[in-house]
């Protein structure tokens, strides 16, 4: 017989009735039934119910187990009364009966219980984080995660595409986020990086020849925190190609994710017609470049109506240049009551408020109502009414500026509007889908409102459209041969067409201020490659960390993390960051200043 098993805890069924057997695994839970013990001993593949009575030659043993003890037992399969069979659990038509125990790890008193539901604090959980992954939950987490990634390296074999592993130390790298710095024994005073991302490097294999490259990279990058996003470090699916268009990516990795999607969704839909939205209208339509179109409301520019109006606020606001007013429409929520808790939730953001207008059934009509009706009159509110296709019992809401001032806000207001009106039986079951869209078309450039100097507002290594004909006319009117791909209100992919042309390259930088002495400098190796015949090339990355929380559907990335760090960018179960010893710092050279010297 094996030393520890011969089954794992899914593995018997009522065909091993009689069966002599050997088990090992944690003590999940214990009850005792007068003098029976009743023990569901779990592993990492399921459950088993075992049983002890002073029959038993380890009776006294086994009183003596507590939860999470790690054991093993040999007993024989018996079959359950039909009355007590678990139909839930795969092994539920038998339990085994001990007859020998061996004690392989006690456990002392837990700091977290792994059976149940109860809620324990992240800081507790990601200090035993060994615990915590044990709970079933968890289990399934990781174990999806597992299985994304091997799907998504066989759908990429089986597009051909080649997986090739880039270094992990390296220079900076162009991705806009600090970097985690190296620091080099060999020379002293200088750093090696850990790579933001592999960019440079699937560009320079575009130049060396390799058509279709992929890798499950490991990605660092020294960010502030959030529920979406890990501090220091996480994964992504990265490609890069060669000889190809935008949409030639975009059919290249649909059915990958799409098909990755529907394999683990859990019976959710996904759209497979993803419709492709430009960088401006996502904004005026949703405030956000990154929509949850499970959402159907749509943002509408209604400035001309508040032009010379009795509404002075917004009159006088449209006076100045780049300032527009835009409604939210909000179907069904055509009362005082939703009206005034939307006002509430503007000023809880920071805003003065909403304006807003609902319209209801007077008997003999319709009637809008509210202060802005007042303000602007029947004919005014009448065309907004059906500019927007409203009707009785539905509502608007108006914020007015410069957008980027408040698309944040709106785009809050828009999912929140949709999230506590009513629902027609159509949209009963929005939430549980998945639906995409690509986000095309940003702009390579910005402007600084108070210095009014050019820079860029995203990747400055994406291919402007129009070539230099394009860079030689207003920058702020240039757009990049870029996207993301948007899901559920997050950002999943980005990628873009790549400036693979020096003169297009040394051209887009001096726009934002940088000569070509500092592009060499920064950008040497891919300068240098793309003198040497560069092909045309351009792919994406998918955060499959995101991925996995939306398929595990989960709120938080660090659910589907095995060791993630907590808010603070702290590792509370190997205490990293912590300080170096002397003899490491004299060896490379350092000293520490203290932060507040």
């Amino acid at each position: 017989m094996h030393a520890y098993r011969t089954h794992t805890c899914a593995d018997l069924n009522k065909s091993n009735e009689g069966e002599t057997v050997r088990l090992s695994g944690w003590v999940h839970r214990i009850r005792d039934h007068g003098g029976v013990l009743f023990i569901d001993l779990r592993d990492h593949y399921g459950m088993t119910q075992v049983l002890c009575d002073p029959d038993s030659p380890v009776f006294a043993e086994m009183e003596k187990v507590r939860s999470e003890w790690c054991i093993r037992i040999d007993g024989n399969v018996k079959a359950r009364d039909e009355s007590l069979v678990n139909a839930k659990l795969p092994t539920g038509e038998i339990e085994v009966f001990v007859r020998d125990l061996e004690i392989l790890g006690d456990a002392g008193e837990l700091p977290l219980m792994v059976f149940g539901d109860q809620e324990y604090p992240e800081e507790t959980r990601l200090k035993h984080r060994y615990l915590d992954l044990r709970r079933e939950q968890m289990q399934q987490n990781m174990i999806m995660r597992s299985q994304v990634v091997q799907d998504l390296r066989q759908r990429m074999w089986d597009q051909n595409f080649n997986e090739f592993q880039t270094p992990i130390i390296t220079a900076s790298s162009p991705e806009g986020a600090r970097d985690f710095l190296v620091p080099s024994r060999l020379h002293p005073g200088k750093f090696y990086a850990l790579p933001q991302a592999p960019q440079q490097f699937k560009q320079l294999l575009m130049v060396s020849g390799f058509d279709k490259y992929f890798q499950i990279a490991p990605c660092f990058r020294d960010e502030d925190p959030r529920a979406d996003r890990s501090p220091t470090d996480f994964y992504q699916l990265d490609v890069e190609m060669s000889f190809v268009t935008q949409q030639d990516v975009f059919d290249t990795v649909e059915p990958v994710i799409a098909g990755m999607f529907e394999k683990f969704g859990k019976g959710r839909a996904v759209n497979r017609d993803w419709p492709q939205i430009s960088y401006k209208d996502a904004a005026l339509w949703y405030g956000s470049d990154k929509p949850d179109l499970r959402n159907p409301i749509k943002m509408q520019d209604v400035s001309e109506h508040f032009r010379g109006s009795g509404f002075a606020i917004f009159a006088k606001l449209l006076e100045q240049d780049g300032t527009q007013v835009r409604a939210i429409p909000a179907p069904k929520g055509g009362s005082r009551k939703f009206c005034d808790r939307m006002n509430k939730f503007a000023q809880q953001e920071g805003l003065p408020g909403m304006g807003y207008i609902f319209w209801r059934d007077q008997g003999e009509g319709m009637e809008a109502a509210g202060p802005l009706a007042k303000n602007i009159g029947p004919e005014r509110t009448e065309a907004i009414r059906q500019q927007l296709g409203l009707e009785v019992g539905d509502a608007a809401f108006f914020l007015g500026g410069k957008p980027k001032a408040f698309e944040r806000v709106a785009g809050k207001a828009r999912d929140t509007i949709w999230a506590e009106t009513p629902k027609s039986p159509e949209d009963a079951n929005w939430a549980a889908q998945f639906k995409f869209a690509w986000i095309v078309d940003f702009p390579i450039y910005e402007k600084d409102e108070e210095s009014g100097a050019i820079d860029f507002e995203h990747n400055p290594f994406s291919m402007p459209q129009g070539g230099m004909d394009a860079l030689n006319g207003d920058p702020l009117e240039v757009k990049g041969w870029q996207y993301d791909l948007a899901c559920n209100g997050y950002e999943l992919v980005s990628g873009a067409i790549r400036n693979h042309q020096p003169e297009l390259m040394l051209k887009a930088f001096e726009i934002a201020g940088y000569d070509e002495a500092e592009v060499k400098s920064r950008f040497g190796a891919l300068y240098q490659a793309f003198q040497f015949g560069a092909p045309p090339h351009g792919g994406c990355a998918m955060g499959i960390d995101r991925a996995v929380m939306l398929l595990a559907d989960q709120d938080n990335i660090r659910e589907v993390m095995l060791f993630p760090m907590n808010q603070r960018a702290e590792d509370l179960m190997m205490n990293a960051p912590s300080e170096p010893q002397n003899e490491q710092l004299r060896e490379l050279n350092l000293r520490v200043i203290p932060a507040d010297s």
